[in-house]
């Protein structure tokens, strides 16, 4: 369906070195985040301190805007590199913890990987929208979600197999070489940026980001949306362990076939999103994706393992859908000079309620029965769902997809332009006003119904 916009991704260089960046500090992220709480579990018997590493890589998240305001004053090629070979050096010296009095080295480690990850996150959004043709970013992001969903699949397995027979040092060194590595493909990247514009006051450096989204009537139901998904996910996310044990009456081991199946359906998605993202509007695929998630969410009330297999499938299908077009429509809607802002605060928002949906789930497991919380998640889920929905058929776009499915985009370029939705610039060869649209000012389109531009200057 999508097959020649994924090829044409895949076979440009730059997007192709991305995806390869990706993968490869992927897959050593993911080794290291299993890994962690299984040796500062093994050094400390401590069951509270192995769940901390978990929130020790997530509670940077919180500091997006900043880091997202660094990212967008700073050469982003030179920032990947750098901070990829930062983190290879500092992971090294995690060979030096060998007993409970050193094991608060991993915590300052990871915390520092946390803020890598949302620094190289907004950077790379940035230049990913400034060098992948606009028609097709949804297949980049979308691939970049297989990727990293690929990776979890297989990386978990492999950096426990190593930690069992070599210790958590050897992961940390495995973990340290995919940084080099990751450092090295993005040194590689053909890109050419625009200056960067003057600094202004920190406090309006810092809230760029939050008030264009707010400012945009595409952003900001996407991002609400976004983050109401993952605050149900974090909810999902607690009582899995119960639901295994209480619903379905299985050992705590099966937990770990639902994860490998809800990835799988993470993976499969990745590779629909372009295609689908082109024939219908971000509103209606993330509301698509946000109703399929919850009514798997809703399922797991029902004792029976087929349901449990078919639901964490489709949770993995349709969790994903929301971020991925809400991170699209960031990339197409931004202009560059905040864009690394704004993609940051973009992802606090609708990562911080996971997170805080984690504890308060954790909390609730003990005191509510498993069944009650799946059923008012997932009911809570449609509800949610329907709104974004009914607000995609209100302004009028319930049948005007994200690009054109009838325009050929051009091939990707190398050279980093700048994205299309610049105001008093040329639109970009092969696209065209979406249905429902008037052109702006220089070529821009304007959603109908829209009260105010969708990219101001600045």
């Amino acid at each position: 369906m999508g097959g020649p916009a994924v090829v044409r991704v895949l076979r440009d260089p730059t997007a192709g070195r991305y995806l390869a960046g990706v993968v490869v500090s992927g897959f050593g992220t993911s080794a290291m985040w299993l890994t962690a709480g299984i040796w500062v579990k093994s050094l400390t018997g401590s069951d509270s301190l192995a769940a901390l590493t978990v929130c020790a890589m997530w509670a940077p998240v919180l500091a997006g805007p900043a880091l997202g305001a660094l990212a967008d004053r700073v050469d982003r090629k030179k920032l990947l590199v750098r901070v990829n070979l930062a983190m290879a050096a500092l992971l090294v010296t995690l060979v030096l913890v060998d007993s409970g009095r050193t094991v608060w080295l991993v915590f300052v480690v990871l915390v520092l990987y946390g803020a890598s990850g949302v620094l190289l996150d907004a950077a790379e959004s940035a230049l990913v929208a400034g060098t992948v043709h606009a028609a097709l970013l949804a297949d980049f992001n979308g691939l970049r979600t297989t990727a990293n969903e690929g990776m979890k699949l297989v990386a978990p397995l492999a950096g426990a197999g190593l930690y069992a027979r070599f210790g958590g040092p050897a992961v940390a060194l495995l973990d340290a070489a995919t940084c080099a590595l990751a450092a090295l493909i993005f040194a590689r990247l053909r890109v050419r940026e625009a200056p960067r514009p003057p600094v202004g006051a920190w406090r309006g450096e810092l809230l760029a980001g939050l008030r264009r989204i707010r400012a945009s009537a595409v952003l900001r139901p996407l991002v609400t949306a976004g983050a109401a998904t993952m605050l149900l996910a974090g909810v999902n996310g607690a009582v899995t362990f119960g639901y295994v044990d209480d619903v379905l009456g299985r050992a705590p081991e099966y937990a770990g076939v639902l994860y490998a199946v809800q990835g799988a359906g993470s993976v499969a998605v990745g590779l629909l999103a372009g295609p689908l993202l082109r024939r219908l509007p971000e509103r209606v695929f993330a509301a698509a994706g946000m109703a399929l998630f919850a009514l798997a969410v809703g399922a797991r009330t029902l004792p029976h393992d087929g349901v449990a297999l078919a639901a964490s499938a489709a949770i993995g299908f349709g969790l994903p859908c929301v971020l991925i077009a809400t991170m699209t429509a960031v990339q197409r809607e931004t202009p560059d000079a905040v864009l690394g802002r704004t993609a940051a605060t973009a992802g606090s928002l609708m990562t911080a309620p996971n997170a805080v949906a984690l504890a308060v789930g954790a909390g609730l497991v003990a005191v509510v029965d498993v069944r009650v919380l799946t059923a008012t998640a997932g009911a809570a889920g449609l509800l949610a769902a329907a709104l974004l929905a009914a607000g995609a058929v209100r302004r009028g776009t319930a049948t005007a997809p994200t690009s054109a499915a009838t325009s050929t985009p051009g091939p990707a370029s190398t050279s980093a332009p700048a994205p299309a939705s610049r105001p008093g610039e040329e639109s970009r060869p092969g696209e065209e006003p979406r249905p429902g649209e008037e052109p702006r000012p220089g070529g821009e389109p304007r959603p109908a119904g829209d009260s105010g531009p969708a990219s101001p200057q600045p």
